[in-house]
């Protein structure tokens, strides 16, 4: 009888005792398709500084391989801005009119995987005073994310600085220092910010557990913030990709700097762009603004280039611009009056202009300095803005005034 035999492909294979024959050496690896971050840098972006990672993120995500050759249409650079098709005015079904930002035939291959950033939303705490100084960091954005969206969401009094920044496309009225905050303005709030589809968001208010959780649930990309430097901040890290610890937990008693840790992860080198520099506090406002505001101070008796404003009148209002990091900055009228007179006698032709943050210091100017006192009743940093502009300089204690005349290069 014949043995039966097996298929060849189901037939074993003879064991050799020959040794193992050596792959050769490799070249040097190639990656064309960046490996993700979860630490909210770039994809595939070197660290800039040896800043401790998030350490409630994956304790094993040691990073980008140092070894990576990242070549390919991956080699790095500043993202691209979105494309713009040329528009057809002759078809009436208006084709090829997208909006900006919807173009998803003609959007480079895999912008996620490289960590572009299309849209950003900040979430600015504070009111006149902490809004202008983060100004730097808006522009910071424009310089390092070419054709970036930035939204704002922040109080009632913060918005207003926004009119001064042509960057801003949205400015949202949400007060995030509202520990109570009414259910069905959360809920609005946290809906617009989800179908805007953020890619990074960004906040300056210290972060508890119920803070993070806001951010997180904006479902954005990336999620960056301070946290509480003490064990209020217990678990925030959680739901934040980048977070920054202050030294206080009052950010505002970092004065001009108070935003310093965020400008430098924003500016941060990666592969292909180098280091970003701190932009300059800089504000533009329209002519129509300096129309209104040079007929005020006209009507107040002075003027352009021959006064001096006056800022920083002890007051309870809302409108009087101080820092949170300085609540006793304000002086009483009677230091101003002082002031006022060691203005008027210096010999050079300038006249003090006091600015009023609410009407009814009226009558109290007018009895302590005097009634021939110029004085103006300004409550907007655009209009305040304006005044400075056309001022010979300012005499001001630590209040948005000082950062104004900062920005528009005028003597303080």
């Amino acid at each position: 009888m014949q043995t039966p035999t097996m298929p060849t492909p189901m037939a074993t294979r003879p064991t050799s005792t020959m040794a193992p024959k050596l792959p050769a050496p490799s070249t040097p690896r190639q990656c064309y398709l960046l490996p993700g971050r979860r630490a909210g840098l770039a994809r595939g972006a070197p660290s800039a500084s040896s800043k401790k990672r998030n350490p409630w993120l994956d304790p094993f995500d040691d990073g980008p391989d140092e070894e990576f050759d990242y070549t390919g249409v991956y080699s790095g650079g500043k993202q691209e801005e979105d494309p713009r098709p040329p528009e057809d005015a002759e078809n009436p079904y208006g084709f090829l009119r997208f909006p900006m930002g919807y173009m998803p035939e003609l959007d480079s291959l895999a912008s996620k995987v490289r960590g572009d950033v299309r849209r950003v939303c900040c979430v600015v705490s504070g009111g006149v005073y902490e809004n202008v100084l983060f100004l730097p960091v808006v522009q910071m954005l424009k310089d390092r994310y070419p054709g970036v969206l930035v939204d704002v969401v922040a109080s009632a009094r913060g918005k207003q600085v926004y009119e001064m920044c042509k960057n801003v496309r949205y400015a949202n009225v949400y007060d995030p220092d509202d520990e109570w905050p009414e259910p069905a303005e959360y809920t609005h709030q946290l809906g617009v910010m989800k179908n805007r589809y953020y890619d990074m968001v960004l906040s300056t208010k210290l972060a508890g557990t119920g803070h993070a959780l806001f951010l997180f649930m904006s479902s954005a990309r990336e999620k960056v913030g301070y946290v509480y430097p003490n064990v209020n901040g217990a678990g925030a890290g959680l739901f934040l990709t980048e977070m920054f610890k202050p030294a206080t937990t009052n950010l505002a008693d970092g004065g001009y700097n108070m935003y310093q840790d965020m400008l430098e992860w924003l500016g941060r080198p990666a592969k292909g762009v180098p280091q970003q520099p701190t932009p300059p506090l800089r504000v533009s406002i329209s002519k129509k603004l300096r129309a209104v505001v040079e007929d005020k101070y006209n009507r107040a008796g002075v003027e352009k280039g021959k006064y001096v404003v006056i800022h920083g009148i002890e007051s309870d209002s809302v409108a009087n611009m101080k820092s949170r990091g300085d609540d006793d900055c304000l002086l009483p009228l009677e230091l101003w009056a002082e002031i006022a007179k060691e203005i008027s006698s210096g010999g050079n032709g300038l006249r003090p202009l006091f600015v009023m943050p609410h009407e009814k210091h009226r009558e109290e100017i007018e009895e302590i300095v005097g009634e021939e006192t110029a004085y103006l009743f300004i409550t907007t940093p655009g209009q305040l803005t304006c005044l400075i502009n056309d001022s010979a300089g300012v005499v001001a204690t630590n209040t948005a005034a000082v950062q104004l005349a900062n920005a528009r290069d005028k003597p303080w």
